[in-house]
């Protein structure tokens, strides 16, 4: 068994089983993919995929439990390349995060300037993506670490610090009939109005929390978008009230609009900084959370990211 045969295999697997994909991206010919494919499944004595004709279908439950573990295996093939960096390169190499786009716009790059600064070797690629996805992206180890504005996914591998408080604000054009109410919104104003916000009411866990069990008609989603510049350019176009993070109003630039309080109808909401258990970060990765979080230590950060998970087995 070699290592290309896993990787050929597990890079069939993340392209929807598109031979041909897969072929692209690692430089190489779907005959010689599927040659060593049929080679790895020969010595397992088990096929991997399903397949109708030379069309593959679906992974087979062996095949799936081979990409469970060749993930794995090609985390800590990452994992001894950046121990050995560590030490060769202390100060360059590549750092990959994944952020929502409020964090991206309005939050990091204060601590993007600082770390470059420090580490002007360092290729450091920010992604912003939906909170599902950025959790996705540390789980399935395609990114160094995240910065996500809410726990999305529920997985054992990730470690969390929760970080920085944000609340919520209704933003609404200068000239709306809110945008001189003396008095703080609350939820019975926000009742079938149509919002311009982050996601769905469906899939919005927080509204649903607002508005569960009161009887008033929910807010209806005019649009969704998880870019904050986007839901600001569609409240300017009249299609329904903003419902975003305070963080992302600029008073000089957004001078047209009214962010009005809306953190007291919510509960609190943290940003949480994420990581896979099993990675080996970099020394930088450590500095970057540090200037993110710089009330704790790296040896803190490490603390609350890799202590032990107390287990109460009582009956």
């Amino acid at each position: 068994m070699k290592l290309q045969q896993l990787r050929y295999f597990l890079e069939v697997s993340r392209r929807n089983l598109n031979i041909s994909e897969a072929a692209e991206v690692l430089f190489t010919s779907q005959p010689g993919i599927s040659k060593q494919i049929k080679l790895l499944e020969d010595e397992l004595g088990v096929s991997l995929f399903v397949r109708h004709g030379k069309r593959i279908v679906s992974l087979t439950p062996p095949g799936q439990a081979v990409v469970e573990i060749a993930e794995r295996i090609f985390r800590d093939v990452q994992n001894i390349r950046n121990v050995g960096t560590e030490f060769a390169e202390q100060d360059s190499g590549r750092l990959t995060v994944a952020t929502t786009h409020t964090q991206a716009r309005y939050v990091l790059p204060q601590v993007v300037t600082a770390f470059l600064r420090r580490y002007p070797k360092v290729k450091l690629s920010l992604i912003p993506a939906a909170p599902m996805a950025i959790d996705q992206m540390v789980a399935d180890g395609r990114v160094d670490l995240a910065v996500n504005s809410e726990v999305a996914l529920q997985d054992a591998n990730l470690r969390r610090i929760t970080a920085h408080p944000w609340h919520r604000c209704v933003l609404v054009p200068r000239g709306h009939a809110w945008a001189e109410m003396a008095r703080p919104l609350v939820r019975e104003d926000l009742a079938g109005v149509p919002l311009v916000t982050y996601a769905d009411v469906a899939d919005d866990s927080a509204l649903q929390q607002v508005f569960a069990g009161t009887g008033l008609p929910w807010p209806e989603t005019a649009l969704a978008s998880a870019d904050p510049d986007i839901i600001k350019t569609y409240v300017r176009a009249g299609i329904g009230v903003g419902l975003l993070a305070d963080v992302a109003y600029d008073a000089e630039a957004d001078a047209d609009l009214v962010c009005l309080p809306a953190g007291h109808m919510f509960y609190p909401a943290f940003t949480h900084i994420v990581v896979r258990q099993d990675t080996y970060l970099r020394g930088y990765a450590f500095e970057f959370m540090q200037l993110y979080l710089p009330q704790l230590s790296r040896e803190q950060i490490e603390q609350r990211l890799y202590r032990p998970i107390s287990e109460d087995f009582s009956i």
